[in-house]
């Protein structure tokens, strides 16, 4: 039996963190401003875009949370540790996301009913101050979102939020030039279309961890064409890759071996295999002589 693990989520996991917080605290400090100016101007798409940014609050304190939880040593009963809590975060601000959007929706209906008077220039202007704040928290969770599932749910949703901002800074200047409340309304569904799109990536990446599906990025039929290539190697069966959390894959496989070449060479150049050619770290290898029976499985 040969085991590898290599984990190295230390540095990336603090330097996301740390982004993660000037992020929260940028979102805080606007969003009482936006709340304020979509109450004054009785602005939707400020008020949408400002319930945005309280979803973009929650979702960067739940990913820190994670992120501080997952950092806690496996135990006795939970072997792998605390890692799935990123994930679990990460289809938290995805549902979130999809509610968001389907409020946006039932009031986007409510005003083409009775479009409200809607102060543009105000409007404008407070767009514009939350438009540059989501850019600076989209540059700041940049790259982090190519590290963790957990980032990339809080950068999506300032993503969405930079797109609500700058849909409520074209409302708010149809409003003021043109005089057409109906642009408030209209450009809310749009910012709710937004987030629901970018909900389905969050959502679909987080069910497919949750669910041990094999990792996009790699193939497992040619990942077992490699293994069967190895010289003394006869096949390979019960091949298992999975996701622990985000950049962390893993696998398990059993091999069969022809006696040929020793165990331990043949084990040495699969796990190199596994490392080297597919970048997974922590693997799980059952070496098994060609006549080797398994216990029956009790049903």
């Amino acid at each position: 039996m040969g085991h590898d693990h290599v984990h190295d989520h230390g540095g990336s996991g603090a330097r996301n963190a740390s982004r993660l917080k000037w992020t929260l605290a940028l979102v805080l400090a606007y969003m009482a401003a936006e709340v304020v100016g979509g109450l004054l101007a009785d602005s939707l798409a400020l008020l949408a875009d400002a319930g945005h940014m309280l979803s973009d609050a929650g979702s960067l304190a739940l990913a820190l949370f994670a992120m501080w939880i997952a950092t806690r040593p496996p135990t006795s009963e939970k072997t792998f540790g605390y890692y799935r809590t990123e994930i679990l975060a990460a289809l938290a601000n995805g549902v979130t996301l999809v509610l968001i959007s389907l409020y946006i929706f039932y009031e986007a209906y409510e005003r083409f009913q009775d479009p409200p008077e809607v102060t543009g220039s105000l409007m404008m202007g407070v767009a514009v101050g939350g438009l540059l704040i989501n850019l600076i928290g989209l540059v700041l969770l940049h790259s982090g979102r190519r590290e963790s599932l957990n980032v990339q749910g809080a950068w999506l949703h300032v993503l969405a939020d930079a797109a609500g901002s700058v849909g409520a800074i074209v409302a708010g200047l149809l409003i003021w030039w043109r005089g057409w409340n109906l642009a408030d309304p209209i450009v809310s569904v749009l910012i709710g279309v937004l987030v629901l799109v970018s909900s389905w990536t969050l959502l679909k990446g987080s069910v497919a961890v949750l669910m041990q599906s094999a990792p996009r990025h790699i193939d497992v039929d040619r990942l077992r064409d490699a293994l069967v290539a190895v010289e003394g190697v006869e096949t390979v069966h019960h091949l298992h890759v999975w996701t622990i959390t985000s950049g962390m894959e893993s696998l398990a496989a059993h091999v069969v071996v022809d006696g040929m070449r020793p165990g331990r060479e043949v084990l040495a150049e699969v796990r190199n295999i596994i490392h080297d050619r597919f970048a997974i770290d922590h693997c799980t290898i059952q070496v098994e002589p060609e006549r080797f029976e398994e216990p029956e499985t009790k049903v």
